[in-house]
């Protein structure tokens, strides 16, 4: 394996692609008026960001599809890596289209993005299975060489639970400026380290994502001067649990992906006991994020912080391996 040609250029060119149609796109979102819509129940110092152009996943999808491009003859399997992307991006991107362009506030209706999540995700698992022959069986974490192999009905039922679970993770962490580009920076970071490892041949898009994500945060880090919307958020999770499927490593998005756990599971939580209850809440407000920042936290220490609990759960992902 040429190291720098696979691991470090396509790093380089998403990331350059990126940096570079920042200044770009944000204004040609800002004269399309596509901004972002900040609710007024949430906690006040976002009010600021009304405005703010949203659907600014056009630029990591770009840069990752642009540098795809220059590696999927020699690496194959990045193909459904970059399908379950993209497809996911395209989601998003009707969903913000609607949303912020036909100013039809709901977007998608809930039964079309799951219509549309369910296609793209039983795509991509015929791909995976009849295509790229990739065996659904999971790594168990901590534990060498034990699999967990549902059987094949039981493992395609696993995989959309995982898929849209993740995806939709993803979709809640995006919630501060520079939150959900960080966490996946990082997952992305650790996803490259396991593929080099294994020889999977999905690096080059692994690092094209890390590249674009930390071009992107040039400008979606606080201040954010432009926000992915659903169009960055939902394809980064598509990403994630493609690469995880790809190397058998769906479980270990427990503990990588935690952070995306936490946010989906406290908006669960939260709508749940306030139905139960009545009015009452678990939370002072979800997805969690939210209740660190109520309680005093500054929106860059949550992001800090949450970034920091992803870096150390990547190395102990890499310890269960």
């Amino acid at each position: 394996m040429n190291f720098d040609y696979t691991i470090v250029i396509p790093a380089i060119i998403a990331f350059c692609i990126s940096a570079l149609l920042g200044p770009v796109m944000i204004p040609f979102l800002r004269r399309l008026k596509v901004g972002q819509t900040v609710r007024d129940e949430g906690p006040e110092s976002h009010l600021q960001k009304n405005g703010t152009p949203t659907m600014g996943g056009l630029i990591i999808l770009t840069a990752v599809l642009v540098t795809s491009l220059f590696y999927v003859k020699d690496n194959p399997k990045i193909i459904p890596v970059l399908f379950l992307t993209l497809g996911f991006g395209l989601i998003g991107f009707l969903d913000d289209y609607i949303k912020v362009v036909l100013k039809r506030s709901m977007g998608l209706r809930a039964w079309q993005k799951m219509a549309l999540q369910i296609v793209v995700t039983a795509i991509f698992a015929y791909y995976v299975v009849n295509v790229a022959g990739i065996d659904l069986a999971m790594r168990i974490p901590f534990v060498e060489g034990k699999y967990l192999d549902f059987g094949p009905v039981g493992n395609i039922v696993f995989l959309f639970i995982v898929i849209i679970g993740t995806v939709n993770g993803t979709n809640f962490t995006d919630g501060l400026d520079g939150l959900a580009t960080s966490v996946t920076s990082l997952v992305a970071t650790f996803f490259t380290v396991v593929a080099i490892g294994f020889g999977s041949g999905i690096e080059p898009i692994t690092c094209a994502v890390v590249g674009a994500l930390l071009g992107f945060l040039l400008f979606n880090g606080y201040p954010a001067s432009v926000f992915m919307g659903d169009t960055g958020s939902l394809a980064l999770g598509g990403f994630v649990a493609a690469c995880a499927y790809m190397m058998q490593l769906p479980l270990f998005i427990l503990i990588v992906g935690f952070i995306y756990l936490a946010e989906v599971v406290s908006v669960i939580l939260q709508v749940g006991y306030f139905k139960l209850t009545h009015g009452k809440r678990i939370f002072k407000m979800a997805p969690i994020h939210h209740h660190f920042e109520l309680c005093g936290w500054k929106e860059t220490k949550v992001v800090g912080v949450f970034s920091i609990v992803t870096a150390i759960l990547c190395l102990v992902a890499l310890v269960a391996i």
